[in-house]
């Protein structure tokens, strides 16, 4: 049926904000979730720095009955919904659950958890295995635990592809409305930093380390970038058929337009020399949303100063926009690399399309490429088009296209 999709709420819980009021101020403001992390000892480990989510209340989101049955990811996950649907003015009920469904991205779940069941289960039997826990450890649980509190009745689905986890999820939903299967869909994506995660990330030198004259924190697009800095967080948007969306009156950010997805041939955990696999992602979003290279305004990029992943989108980038250079600008330097960003990095571009302003990329100083990066402070720019890409590591490549509504 291919029906128009528009985005009418944003929901965030985040390094650097919890809601979208203090999440836009601290976007626009070039303020940093980066910093120590508390959450566990990292005192005879190389690297001491990651993006942990604000502190925040989930009672003020989540209800008393469902709250403790829920991990800590699923409760950033229902927040994240809550406020979503708060924002977009909906209202879940017997007219409409039906028709309401989710879709949400997941890299690698509640790693915590996982841990503390294997090392019970192991190392004291199974017996003593908190059965309340159990459900917490299986990739759906923060969909799952959405539709319970919110009360869907529709899709409900989750999406794991590493780093375009989140984006995947997006398009997914999206292509639920089109269908006209679904009326209203949630889709974003949700991650936390684990001890465990921390210390495998260390072996595989992925992580920034403090360097001479440096800091230990992720350089998106850098020369001098030597690696990622872990995050988390929680990013959710409400999508409409534009017909149910008209009906009730409701303002929309703008309209999934479009998006396109590719493969290359890589190592699991690494990303190919080639750049021809995001071009083809690239190429095949415009060609859907129908629309040139040249219409772009900006693209809020995957890279998050790791050396390989930051070295392929500028190639992408570089070929598929050579004649007409749109902004480019990557949140990860604020809020870390949480595998399923993509949710929380949807939020504020809509934000940018709304407000009309690109934020600077923050630990970006020195540039790879001379392609038209926002650094040392925002751009004002009026955004018709936009680029969400989600590169991952194995080989998959998806960018969606927001088109102003």
């Amino acid at each position: 049926m291919n029906k128009r999709v528009v985005v009418t709420g944003v929901g965030m819980v985040t390094p650097i904000g919890v809601g979208k009021e203090i999440f836009s101020q601290n976007l626009f403001g070039g303020v940093s979730g980066i910093r120590e992390i508390a959450l566990f000892d990292t005192s005879r480990h190389p690297c001491h720095y990651g993006a942990e989510i604000i502190e925040y209340s989930p009672k003020d989101f989540i209800s008393s009955k469902n709250i403790r049955k829920m991990d800590i990811l699923s409760r950033a996950a229902v927040a994240s919904a809550r406020i979503a649907a708060d924002d977009a003015g909906i209202v879940i009920d017997e007219k409409n659950r039906d028709r309401t469904g989710v879709v949400l991205g997941v890299a690698l779940g509640s790693v915590d958890i996982s841990v503390q069941v294997a090392t019970t289960m192991f190392f004291e039997g199974p017996t003593l295995v908190n059965p309340i826990v159990i459900p917490n450890v299986v990739m759906n649980a923060p969909a799952g635990h959405i539709s319970i509190e919110l009360g869907f009745r529709g899709v409900n689905s989750t999406i794991n592809h590493k780093e375009a986890s989140a984006e995947t999820a997006i398009a997914h939903a999206a292509s639920e409305i089109r269908r006209g299967t679904a009326d209203v869909m949630f889709a974003g994506g949700a991650d936390l930093i684990a001890e465990k995660l921390f210390e495998t990330l260390i072996g595989f030198s992925a992580l920034a380390r403090k360097k001479e004259g440096g800091e230990e924190r992720a350089r998106p697009f850098d020369v001098h970038r030597n690696g990622m800095s872990i995050g988390e967080g929680a990013g959710v948007i409400c999508l409409e058929s534009y017909e149910h969306a008209e009906r009730r009156g409701a303002r929309a950010y703008a309209e999934i337009a479009g998006w396109g997805m590719s493969a290359a041939p890589s190592p699991l955990n690494d990303w190919p020399d080639d750049p021809k696999g995001p071009v083809l992602a690239l190429e095949r979003a415009l060609r859907s949303a129908g629309i040139e290279a040249k219409d772009v305004q900006f693209i809020s990029a995957s890279a998050n100063g790791g050396k390989r992943l930051d070295r392929l989108e500028a190639l992408a980038l570089d070929r598929v926009f050579s004649t007409n250079k749109p902004f480019i600008s990557s949140l990860k330097g604020a809020i870390g690399e949480s595998l399923s960003s993509g949710g929380m990095r949807a939020a504020a571009l809509l934000l940018s399309m709304e407000r009309g302003a690109i934020p600077k990329t923050l630990g970006l100083l020195d540039p790879i490429m001379p392609l038209n990066f926002v650094m040392n402070e925002n751009r004002d720019v009026k955004i018709e088009n936009a680029l969400l890409n989600g590169f991952s590591s194995g080989g998959t490549f998806i960018s969606v296209v927001l088109r102003k509504s």
